[in-house]
């Protein structure tokens, strides 16, 4: 038998991974899905490490790279990441496994097929050069959305982002004067475009602005309730999850 672990923040893209692999090896034993760094760090502290771990690289607290600076993984590791040149050329180079997002049944029975017939460790890898190699590149983020409008362009600078959110497989840009916008992004390729000092995914349909947020409320259960300057009538909801990532991000 073959144990799984999966170290995913969204869980579409979790469940996605895990419905894939039964296909592929229903006899491949998923033991759990772990959202964070810290989560991370305490389950290999706390577990017997399973053969094979699925990684992504950006969590809901930092980037996975950082478990391995505090806890040594007999496992090996296949990185899951959305397409980052840099990134790619990293894992290359020190003969690292990954997969692209979204995940693909091809590409992952490939990536499986190149496992089994040589299941590298983590501790036979040079994890330590490609964190070397990412740390040093300085990544650039978006800076404004160039938008058709009506019968013209619109160049939107970041800055007057308020929120953006998603509806019925459509995202919008929401302004501080509350001018909408229709954009072509996913809030999956948003979180990863614009720089996570100033914007955080609160759920899976709202990314807000740190200067946006004008209250913020305790809620039933742990979550919290937030209301911002621009729409104080909106009411956004962080899960219990979330909510204290969140209260990190506010406070750093």
């Amino acid at each position: 038998m073959t144990n799984i672990l999966i170290v995913e923040d969204e869980g579409l893209n979790a469940e996605k991974l895990i419905r894939i692999l039964k296909e592929l090896r229903p006899n491949y034993t998923v033991l759990t899905v772990l959202e964070s760094v810290e989560d991370s760090v305490n389950w290999f502290q706390s577990n017997p490490h399973p053969d094979l771990v699925f990684m992504d690289i950006r969590l809901l607290d930092g980037l996975s790279f950082e478990i391995f600076e505090q806890v040594t993984i007999q496992s090996s590791i296949i990185f899951t990441t959305a397409f980052d040149e840099y990134a790619v050329e990293a894992f290359k180079q020190n003969s690292i496994g990954y997969i692209l997002k979204p995940v693909e049944k091809a590409e992952l029975e490939q990536t499986i097929l190149k496992w089994e017939s040589q299941p590298l460790r983590s501790t036979d890898l040079k994890i330590n050069k490609v964190i070397e190699s990412l740390s040093n590149h300085k990544k650039e983020f978006r800076s404004r959305f160039l938008i058709p409008f009506r019968d013209k362009f619109i160049s939107l600078p970041v800055s007057d982002i308020a929120h953006i959110y998603s509806e019925s497989k459509i995202t919008r840009i929401v302004t501080y004067d509350c001018k909408e916008y229709i954009i072509n992004q996913t809030l999956e390729v948003l979180e990863r475009e614009l720089d996570p000092k100033f914007f955080f995914r609160v759920n899976r349909q709202y990314i807000v602005h740190i200067s946006a947020i004008l209250e913020i409320y305790n809620y039933y259960h742990g979550k919290l309730r937030i209301t911002l300057k621009n729409n104080p009538e909106l009411e956004i909801f962080a899960s219990k999850e979330k909510s204290s990532y969140f209260k990190d991000w506010l406070d750093f």
